[in-house]
């Protein structure tokens, strides 16, 4: 990652739902706020089941009704990861699990859930996978606030 940018990386199970579409939404709020050169981000899934795939199309469906431009291939989190990212920020606590599991001693600290900057305190991002459009409006919201509430931690 380039020196002096602050580097986020989103984190679900397999890459194709939540974290494509945190990261896409994330990336839309900093170019909202003139602040790409800021940041490097991006996306992963802490299991290997989509690696190379496109988002599902009902979360690509839900960002571009939104306006929110969706450019990402997935794949699985590597142990280079850890190193490269100031913010590791998972959808769930199993993703959680996983990721302090993987995770070398001096990177843990930097997992965190992404809902823990929900200013609804909404702090789990369920997968909707399973679930009809309406699972993939709720973590549209829910990753909406947690973005808006990320950047207001860091300053901006």
């Amino acid at each position: 990652m380039s020196e002096g940018k602050i580097s986020v990386l989103f984190v679900c199970l397999g890459n194709i739902c939540r974290s494509p579409m945190a990261e896409a939404v994330f990336t839309h709020e900093v170019a909202k706020r003139n602040l790409s050169n800021k940041f490097n981000i991006d996306s992963c899934g802490t299991c290997g089941f989509h690696v190379g795939e496109d988002p599902d199309y009902r979360s690509s469906k839900t960002c571009k009704k939104h306006k929110v431009p969706v450019n990402h291939t997935a794949r699985q989190i590597c142990r280079e990861d850890f190193n490269k990212y100031n913010y590791i920020l998972c959808m769930d606590e199993s993703n959680l699990a996983d990721l302090q599991e993987m995770a070398p001693k001096n990177a843990v600290k930097k997992i965190q859930l992404f809902g823990e900057y929900d200013p609804q305190g909404e702090r789990i991002i369920r997968d909707p996978y399973y679930s009809g459009i309406d699972g993939f409006e709720h973590n549209f919201a829910q990753v909406t606030r947690c973005s808006e509430g990320l950047l207001s931690h860091l300053g901006f």
